[in-house]
């Protein structure tokens, strides 16, 4: 809902702040006194195309109007909004915003988030509907009537959406199988030469980590045996014992011989050589469990000769592989059983392409069959809904015209999960005239009032949030008894939606819930536009002048009155 409009320097106003109730808003006020001006200022808002004449003269800076939405929690606009990345809360209102220069450059916002006009024309369209003497938008959209009739039937296309799914589904899968059928001769070859070649070099999990791991150890142990070897060298194998051996023996005897010479046995000469005895069989025996030591060193590192080649060559054929199907070397196990499972596929692909195929087939009849079914309940709903229209028709002094709801049937290739329908209202404003679409056909204020015809039949049946419904001098040439219809229809209309109606008629002004009064003033230089909220007494005083003209009796104030109710 609308529930807010403020205007800045735009035609003839040049500061305007209106607050805006449900129900229907009778706005009137004498011919040229600015009544479009309010829609004028709408449509800026709203991303309807603006010149630069909108920018009133003498303003000293550009022309703005702001419109404030009140929505549902579920209305459209917000899953729009959302697609577009912009940001807004459910529970606060909808701002839009537009300003426009003197130069006709134009720059849009959505909850002060700077946009395109483009999106402000998008989420306009989604929040109400223009009818008046030069355009209609909105409710005359074919795009829409599909949405409409369904709505109208209570007609649910649950059964064909899910049909369409099943054949899309099953079309894709036949698709792929046959597409794969189409490749099988090729791609067989080249699978069967990468499986036999992944089958040879039988790649395992974690084998390369583990592969890394050993060639990083034996490259190690390979250095240490060259280090022990080196040790081995110079302490020089059994050379060192048995040069420790002789010289324990010559010590031996040299203390032999001290002894047989009488030197006393605690003397210096004998102490002196047991001690180097014991010295030199110390050493002997460290030299020998040094050089067991070092060969029990040398003997942990034994390794196969030719171990560390092996093992780097297994690494470099898995690396290569893997460079080779462009893959890493952890994924070969996967990609080999990927490759069988494919050549599988292919070998079984021609019994799997027929049987996919005949399903295709079937779910293509399922949905035909819903299709059909569809469009036998729109085009049931479609009679019905021109019979509604029609009955609105007479009392709008449209009795001669005819309306009738256009159902064709598309091509397969244009099926979709809503149908094989293309639904557009249409109508023949004379007797034997052919059928066409509305907006092609009427003209002026019979537009206004055919869109006001289809609102009334459908009303309550819109299949979602009614948007604003905006009508520009909808009771242009008519009155009495007709005007009388207008107002009383969209008296109905504005029983669950919003209304604005811009009316010359009292008898629609006098079905409104709120009565604006459009007026005009100024002197040489300047002219301005005042719209002013009428209060009970201001509003019987508007009907009567609408009634009487310049000069107000008390027999137009009585009938204002008669008419208000």
């Amino acid at each position: 809902m609308l529930i807010g409009l403020s205007i800045r320097d735009v035609v003839l106003i040049e500061s305007l702040d209106l607050a805006i109730g449900p129900g229907l808003t009778a706005l009137t006020g004498e011919t040229g006194a600015g009544k479009s001006i309010i829609l004028d200022a709408l449509g800026l808002a709203t991303g309807a195309r603006a010149d630069a004449g909108l920018v009133r003269r003498g303003a000293a800076g550009h022309a703005s109007a702001t419109a404030i939405f009140a929505l549902a929690p579920d209305h459209p606009a917000f899953a729009y909004l959302d697609d577009k990345g912009l940001d807004y809360a459910r529970d606060e209102d909808l701002v839009l915003r537009r300003q426009l220069s003197p130069d006709g450059r134009s720059r849009a916002f959505v909850n002060d988030q700077a946009t395109s006009v483009g999106v402000l024309k998008d989420l306009g369209g989604l929040l109400l509907e223009v009818h008046g003497q030069h355009e209609t938008v909105g409710l005359l959209d074919p795009r829409t009537h599909r949405t409409l009739l369904d709505a109208y039937g209570q007609v649910s296309i649950g059964a064909v959406s899910s049909a369409w799914s099943g054949w899309r589904a099953a079309r894709e899968t036949a698709a792929e199988l046959k597409a794969l059928s189409d490749r099988a001769a090729a791609e067989t070859e080249e699978l069967t030469l990468r499986l036999s070649e992944l089958d040879r070099l039988d790649p395992r999990d974690g084998e390369e980590a583990a592969l890394a791991d050993e060639r990083a150890l034996l490259g190690s142990a390979e250095k240490a045996l060259a280090d022990i070897a080196s040790a081995q060298d110079a302490l020089g194998g059994d050379n060192l014992s048995g040069k420790l051996a002789s010289a324990f023996r010559a010590l031996e005897r040299a203390r032999d011989r001290a002894a047989s010479a009488g030197a006393p046995a605690d003397g210096p000469a004998m102490t002196r050589l047991a001690a180097a005895c014991e010295a030199v069989d110390r050493a002997l025996v460290e030299a020998q469990e040094a050089v067991a030591a070092i060969d029990a060193a040398a003997e942990s590192f034994e390794f196969e000769p030719d171990r560390l080649e092996k093992t780097e060559e297994r690494l470099f054929a898995l690396r290569g592989m893997a460079r080779k199907l462009n893959v890493l070397v952890e994924d070969l196990p996967a990609t080999r059983a990927d490759f069988a499972a494919r050549l599988q596929a292919i070998e079984t692909s021609g019994e799997a392409l027929v049987a996919a195929e005949a399903e295709a087939d079937a779910a293509r009849e399922a949905y035909l069959y819903a299709a059909g079914a569809l469009s036998a309940e729109r085009r049931a709903a479609g009679d019905r809904l021109a019979k509604a229209v029609e009955a609105e028709l007479g009392p709008l002094k449209l009795e001669k015209a005819r309306f009738r709801v256009g159902l064709d049937t598309l091509d397969e290739d244009k099926a979709g999960p809503t149908g094989l329908d293309r639904i557009a209202f249409e109508i023949s404003t004379n007797p034997g005239a052919p059928f066409g679409p509305m907006e092609a056909i009427a003209s002026g204020g019979e537009l206004a009032r055919f869109a006001l015809a289809l609102k009334a039949a459908l009303a309550g049946k819109g299949g979602g949030p009614q948007p604003l419904m905006i009508f520009d001098e909808v009771d242009q040439g008519v009155g009495g008894a007709v005007a009388d219809a207008v107002g009383l229809r969209l008296k109905r209309l504005a029983s669950n939606a919003q209304v604005l109606v811009v009316t010359h008629s009292a008898q629609v002004a006098a079905r409104g819930d709120a009565h604006w009064r459009i007026s005009k003033s100024g002197d040489d230089t300047s002219t301005r536009t005042k719209v002013e909220p009428l209060s009970p007494a201001e509003r019987e005083e508007e009907i009567a002048r609408m009634l009487s003209g310049a000069e107000v009796t008390e027999a137009a104030r009585a009938a204002a009155r008669a008419l208000i109710g």
